[in-house]
């Protein structure tokens, strides 16, 4: 049984984009992901982005990535909202990948701008628009143009809101005054894509937040979030700035780098990374300790 939606929170509200957990010789760790899937479900998640861009997917084969779905899948598809990643910047492998992800069972699917080639507006619509004819799941876009080279324009978001599948938005966009106008135009169900900006989002509309320190913070996310909804501004405040050593330490460098280090020093399942990312040096390490710390975070 799938967890419940609400055309409001399709995906649920605390979703962690969840890191890709490998065996100390680089091979695919499937129990360890379980293992750290129902710990971040346990820790307040009620949504999962697998195979997403923290979840190392351009260095992941195909395979790896069903493997990773239907592994998650068993463990927690019943308590929280499984969502499959599934952009890349070539719009025929990202619909067979779409479907691979709806043949698995995953409750969504994750569409990144695709990224390098630099699509105008209408390719953008295009490409967007055949991944949701693709398959029956809801789709959540992904703009990030810190990564893609390009931005989904305000305009374009309201024209995929028509789409009867395209019901969401991750938005690393890092500009909350485009955030505050497509968010009232397009109708979407937001999602801050940018951990420093989750409370700042949530105040012009956003539902909730795809986080990355979610591998570490989860039960304060969820507590700032509730009291946000709950009218308690004050509390949802003070969290935010409990945090906010949180967010800077984690990306001050290659946030996939600083999140597996962080969860191999607790001791839970992440292993090293696939080049082209490397392991944090002693002094990144040490710095993320310092960070962690000061954010009340125990290793």
């Amino acid at each position: 049984m799938a967890p419940i939606s609400t055309p409001q929170t399709p995906f649920g509200r605390v979703l962690t984009a969840m890191i890709t957990p490998f065996s100390a010789d680089g091979a695919l760790d499937l129990d360890g992901a379980q293992r750290l899937a129902v710990h971040l479900v346990d820790a307040g998640n009620d949504g999962l982005i697998i195979n997403g861009t923290t979840g190392e997917s351009p260095t992941t084969t195909d395979a790896e990535k069903n493997d990773l779905v239907r592994a998650v899948l068993e463990a927690v598809g019943d308590r929280a909202h499984v969502v499959a990643g599934i952009g890349t910047n070539d719009t025929r492998h990202t619909l067979e990948l779409a479907r691979q992800a709806e043949r698995t069972g995953a409750h969504g699917l994750l569409a990144v701008t695709p990224y390098y080639s630099k699509p105008p507006q209408e390719g953008l619509y295009q490409h967007f628009t055949a991944i949701a004819d693709a398959t029956g799941l809801p789709v959540m876009l992904y703009d990030i143009p810190g990564r893609s080279g390009v931005p989904i324009n305000t305009e374009t978001l309201v024209r995929l809101a028509e789409h009867p599948r395209i019901v969401a938005n991750k938005d690393a966009k890092g500009d909350l005054g485009r955030a505050s106008w497509a968010i009232a135009q397009s109708g979407l169900a937001w999602y801050s894509g940018d951990d420093m900006l989750n409370l700042p989002l949530l105040s012009v509309g956003a539902v909730g937040f795809v986080s990355v320190v979610g591998h570490l913070v989860s039960p304060e996310l969820r507590a700032m979030l509730d009291a946000h909804l709950g009218g308690d501004v004050q509390k949802a405040t003070e969290i935010h700035q409990k945090l906010l050593p949180v967010f800077t330490g984690m990306f001050r460098t290659q946030g996939v780098m600083t999140t597996k280090g962080a969860l191999n020093l607790q001791g839970l399942p992440a292993g090293p990374l696939r080049l082209p990312l490397v392991g944090l040096t002693d002094e990144e390490t040490a710095q993320l300790k310092i960070d962690l710390a000061a954010g009340g975070v125990q290793l």
